[in-house]
């Protein structure tokens, strides 16, 4: 049996090291554009220079399955077609290649590995005094802004959302601005409309949809939104946003040789993160398994139980949500917030290069 994974993030790794654990005899084979594992979980601390998100493949994934260092241009009928010029045929596939960041023109993607590495070289050239503009409200924009603003507290760091922590509790999201206030971290509510050269000075001006102007040395997009077109250009039936329509199975609906997970899967419910791609790329394995053995297949399933974000190397905070992923008014923040949030970060990648990890299944 020959089986193709497209992507080696979190969804990808575990996906694989079950097939590998499982199967035998199935010839296993990893396209990724790079050899590295990257936790994107970890790439604000990429761009603050407070560590590391990538870790060779090699030492991720189990022997005997092959990497291919390249990208999926199209999903043929049995066959994948690599920007190489060549292809790799399959039984089964499995599309695990998340999602994309698409920044206005002058602003640097912070949810991409390329980047990331673009943002730590900026930020490492910018003089005392220079101003860092992190557009997005959610957990990603938070996260880099508070990593920038303790690695270089020489440097203005302003964050800009329409709503700072929106999925967070009431009580969480207080908790956060009192964070970004002692970090003195500016908070700019609003929309971006435009990020253009200024006029003279140097640097960027900011524009929000309001009019409201300003100035940035620096200016990083952490709004992730949207998934690549490799299934849709593929001839796979998408929804609106473009992610594959899969069954209960998470199977595609135009072919049940394929199955497509993480975010670029449009699961009911699902949202971007690592806690949802994980418990797909090990379910689609589990059934692959289960198909091989001539056992019952099994429904996906599964609940989220919070959010977790980093403020700083120091202080955390974990957001304890219902399965369908409303939250509770329960958190933990400060030192114990930033302390269980490096341990799930820890288990996330643990359980994608060993291939144990447990889940909740999803209400009733």
């Amino acid at each position: 049996m020959k089986i193709v994974v497209v992507g080696a993030g979190y969804a990808g790794t575990i996906a694989a090291n079950r097939l590998a654990k499982k199967l035998e005899d199935a010839e296993i084979t990893v396209v990724n554009p790079r050899s590295d594992f990257v936790e994107r979980v970890r790439l604000h601390q990429q761009i603050a220079g407070s560590g590391t998100a990538a870790t060779p493949l090699t030492e991720m994934l189990r022997e005997g399955v092959a990497v291919h260092v390249g990208s999926v241009d199209k999903i043929g009928d049995g066959t994948v077609s690599l920007d190489d010029g060549t292809g790799i045929g399959f039984d089964y596939l499995i599309v695990a290649v998340g999602s994309t960041v698409t920044p206005l023109p002058g602003a640097v993607p912070v949810g991409t590995w390329e980047g990331a590495q673009q943002a730590r070289a900026a930020l490492a050239d910018l003089p005392s005094g220079a101003v860092v503009t992190v557009v997005g409200g959610g957990l990603t924009g938070i996260e880099t802004a508070t990593e920038v603003a303790e690695a270089r507290p020489d440097l203005q760091v302003q964050l800009v959302g329409e709503t700072i922590g929106a999925t967070l509790s009431p009580g969480a999201q207080r908790r956060v601005n009192a964070d970004l206030e002692r970090m003195s971290v500016q908070v700019v509510e609003g929309a971006v409309g435009e990020v253009r050269a200024a006029d003279s000075g140097g640097g960027d001006t900011v524009v929000l949809r309001s009019g409201q102007a300003l100035h940035s040395d620096l200016t990083l997009w952490a709004i992730v939104a949207g998934v690549p077109d490799l299934v849709a250009s593929s001839g796979l039936e998408v929804n609106a946003e473009g992610r594959a329509v899969v069954d209960e199975h998470l199977r595609s609906v135009t072919d049940s040789r394929i199955f497509v997970v993480g975010d670029c899967a449009a699961v009911p419910g699902a949202r971007f993160a690592c806690a949802t791609a994980t418990p797909q790329g090990a379910h689609a394995a589990g059934t692959l398994i289960r198909m091989a053995k001539g056992r019952k297949l099994k429904r996906f399933s599964m609940g989220y139980t919070g959010q977790a974000l980093s403020l700083g190397r120091r202080n955390g905070l974990v957001q304890a949500c219902r399965r369908d992923d409303t939250p509770r008014r329960i958190f933990v923040s400060g030192r114990v917030g930033a302390v269980s949030k490096e341990r799930i970060n820890r288990y996330a990648k643990y359980g994608s290069r060993t291939a144990n990890y447990a889940w909740l299944p999803g209400s009733k």
